[in-house]
């Protein structure tokens, strides 16, 4: 038996691990936290030091039972989750749960799994550092107080089964003060004009044309809120008539070099951008991938699993100097001495961050992306490939340009054009494709960039003095554009900017107020909801200093500074106090919101089944119609899109078939909850007295031998597919019917996305009233 017990987080964690360490080992997966403060009540003793009552989860109890039997049997103990706060909670947790004694407990972390980094780490174990567990501690305590003191409020003040986070309200409220700014934005016109001008007379064959922009007339600036604005097509128009006739002439050339430096390595937050912009990955996704590429992947070689990146929580550019030596010699190897920076690159980490950390690398820069697609998903491939040219660029020489702005004056206007050339690519060479070298024709393509810059175009000779011939003058209408709406990368940026959060919560703050149907995303943009723009107008008013973002922020750096000694208590304490103010004052200041709805809004209805008054409501869903007479009388009625009017309900579609239970008619419903949302299914018309539900049949057999199944329809996270009857016996799906439009029946052996459950079906039953 070993003499050895060491812990750690995931299964896949312990594999790549347990080939590092000898047979004296023992390793074993704890899958996470296993005790935490307890679901259905507060838990935390706030006149006594706010001690928390910690429980073992529900689910990790026979785990925890196993684990606590190896470590009583074990010489010693390793206890080995990740690198940060959140692992040393854990660490801690777990010696507390198992009742591992203080002598034979040891603390080991790696920055990366890797045979050198592990058996480092063994070599040299520690103790769990009782500073970073009370810094998570005070975190979550936080946490559970604003969570479990405030949603009662919102319960009894907007609607049912509401909940707010001291983190995650602060985060809707940059998406709601956003929609409100895009609501209010009222656009303004504005009209440009290029011209397409050539260096010789139109018709030659070796004419180089180019595009110039008006900025001047009679020297004062041109554009929307300067003094001689472009704001409609007459203004336009006339101008173009004007400068038709006028001679271009080249006036000013001004020319610089310009240098493009690398950015450095990736952390937290900027790898969670970098996969949404260029991959359109959630920020959950991307960290979902980065934690198999640091916990091991099989690559080949006979080694079995290997970690192939660095933890992939952390706020820190530094790199390790035995990193930093094999990229630079990789970049000499691979793209030659003058791709090589002078010297290495030594990037800055923000104030605040973990300095003891390094940024996400390759564990391996030798590894290159090209070498091991082979064994990688493609998901893997994409983030480790992104990760690995955003390390080796770090340290490449920066790109050059030659960036030229010529004057042109034609009349009483002043035109300018902006060229760009690429003199030598540096780290673009890895880092992103070289810049464009045709040059730009046309007025689109020189539309201004995200950045304010405009896009590169490659200038013929010029020299001043030349005259210019005039191919055409193109004047174009624009409007004033609203702030745009947050993207899962912008988001990012801005909580990281304003100190809202860590990087390493901001995946989980993105899951939970899209969870709660505070923010919903289209496309790629976040849209702020009705019920999140109601609840944080209420926060904001009665909670200003919790919902401030400089206090928040200020919060986060105090939590920072428990880890180097600030007394989590004294802090817990004062922040308390200012919230428990609040919450008394809010308690009997807050309105309800179905009282300020019904003094604006009346439908003048009375309810059709006992004849008390309609009164506008609000649920997690939105407003809807209920009978005042609630809870004796359940009636409701729907309102359309507009939130005014009452929308017309249609009666339920009744079908032939007969309640099993009641023999009264089955109808066609479809859930309006959980993850079977937009499917139909069949229930009683004698509900809520009987409540008995069925699947929604297709008429269709199950195709697989020797299955007597039939096709029912079903979805999964609102996408509809037909699943077999005989589910789990069978597990076949068909995604399109035989006979739909452009479509064959398509069959799999699994579902990738799990069949809808009857308890889903019976919750949205329970949900009609």
């Amino acid at each position: 038996m070993a003499k050895n017990l060491v812990i750690v987080e995931s299964p896949s964690k312990a594999k790549t691990i347990n080939k590092y360490l000898g047979k004296d080992f023992k390793v074993e997966a704890c899958n996470g936290h296993i005790r935490d403060l307890p679901p259905k009540k507060l838990g935390i003793e706030i006149e006594k030091d706010f001690e928390p009552e910690y429980q073992v989860l529900e689910s990790r109890k026979k785990m925890v039972s196993q684990l606590r039997k190896s470590a009583k049997e074990a010489e010693a103990v390793y206890l080995a989750p990740d690198p940060d706060r959140e692992g040393e909670a854990i660490a801690w947790h777990l010696a507390e749960a198992l009742r591992i004694p203080k002598k034979k407990t040891f603390r080991v972390t790696f920055n990366e799994i890797t045979k050198k980094a592990v058996q480092a780490a063994f070599s040299d174990p520690g103790k769990i550092d009782d500073r970073k567990v009370n810094a998570q501690q005070a975190r979550r305590i936080l946490d559970r107080i604003v969570g479990y003191k405030l949603s009662p409020l919102l319960w009894k003040k907007v609607a049912k089964g509401l909940s707010a986070g001291r983190v995650q309200s602060v985060a809707v409220r940059l998406i709601v003060e956003r929609e409100k700014e895009i609501t209010a934005f009222n656009p303004e016109e504005y009209w440009k004009i290029t011209a397409d001008l050539a260096t010789q007379p139109d018709g030659k064959e070796d004419t180089s044309s180019f595009i110039a922009e008006l900025r001047k007339l009679d020297g004062e600036d041109v554009g929307l809120g300067k003094k001689v604005p472009v704001s409609s097509e007459e203004d336009a128009m006339a101008i173009v008539a004007e400068l038709e006739t006028a001679k271009y002439v080249i006036t000013d050339i001004k020319q610089k070099r310009q240098k493009n430096h690398p950015n450095p390595p990736f952390i937290t937050s900027t790898l969670q951008q970098a996969g949404s912009t260029r991959y359109g990955y959630s920020a959950q996704r991307t960290m979902r991938i980065a934690q198999d590429l640091y916990e091991g992947v099989d690559v080949g070689g006979g080694e079995g699993a290997v970690g192939l990146i660095t933890y992939m929580r952390t706020d820190s550019v530094r790199i390790s100097d035995e990193a930093l030596a094999s990229a630079r010699e990789l970049i000499e190897k691979d793209f030659g001495k003058k791709y090589l920076s002078e010297k290495p690159n030594v990037y800055k980490s923000r104030q605040g961050a973990q300095a003891a950390h390094e940024a996400i690398r390759p564990t391996d820069v030798t590894l290159r992306p090209q070498d091991i697609k082979a064994h990688l998903t493609v998901d893997q491939l994409k983030l480790y490939k992104l990760i690995w040219e955003r390390f080796v660029s770090s340290q490449m020489a920066p790109a050059e340009f030659d960036v030229t702005e010529v004057s042109i004056e034609a009349g009483r206007g002043l035109f300018i054009a902006r060229g760009r050339v690429l003199l030598f690519d540096g780290h673009l060479k890895v880092s992103s494709p070289p810049a464009p070298k045709n040059t730009a024709k046309k007025e689109e393509d020189v539309e201004p960039e995200e950045n304010g810059k405009e896009k590169d175009q490659i200038l013929p000779p010029l020299s001043v003095d030349q005259v210019l011939d005039l191919l055409s003058l193109n004047p174009t209408q624009h409007f004033t554009k609203p702030p745009p709406r947050y993207s899962e990368a912008s988001l990012v940026k801005i909580l990281e900017r304003e100190g809202i959060g860590r990087p390493s919560t901001y995946a989980a703050i993105i899951t939970n107020i899209q969870q709660r149907g505070y923010v919903e995303k289209e496309g790629r943009q976040f849209h702020a909801t009705e019920l999140g723009i109601i609840v944080t107008d209420k926060l904001v008013k009665h909670f200003p200093d919790i919902l401030d973002y400089k206090f928040t922020s200020g919060m986060e750096e105090n939590l920072d500074k428990i880890e180097e000694g600030f007394d989590w208590v004294s802090l817990t304490s004062e922040f308390y106090q200012l919230f428990k103010k609040d919450l008394d004052k809010a308690s009997k200041e807050m309105t309800r919101v179905s009282d300020d709805l019904n003094k604006t809004f009346d439908p003048g209805l009375t309810c059709e089944k006992c004849g008390e008054k309609i009164l506008i409501r609000m649920s997690k869903q939105g407003k809807f119609l209920g009978c005042s007479g609630f809870p004796k009388c359940r009636n409701t009625m729907q309102l359309e899109s507009d939130g005014k009017t009452v929308k017309p309900q249609e009666p339920p579609e009744e079908t032939d078939e007969i309640c099993e239970e009641c023999e009264k008619a089955m109808i066609v419903r479809v859930a309006r909850k959980g993850r079977s949302k937009g499917s139909r299914f069949l229930a009683c018309s004698g509900y809520p007295d009987c409540k008995f539900i069925k699947s929604y049949s297709m008429g269709l057999p199950c195709v697989l031998d020797g299955c007597d199944g039939e096709l029912v329809e079903k979805a999964s996270r609102g996408r509809i597919f037909y699943g077999c009857s005989k589910y789990p016996d069978c597990k076949n799906i068909v995604k399109k019917l035989p006979g739909e439009a452009n479509a064959e029946a398509e069959i799999e052996a699994e579902a990738d996305t799990g069949q809808a459950s009857v308890a889903a079906d019976t919750a949205a039953v329970e949900g009609q009233s």
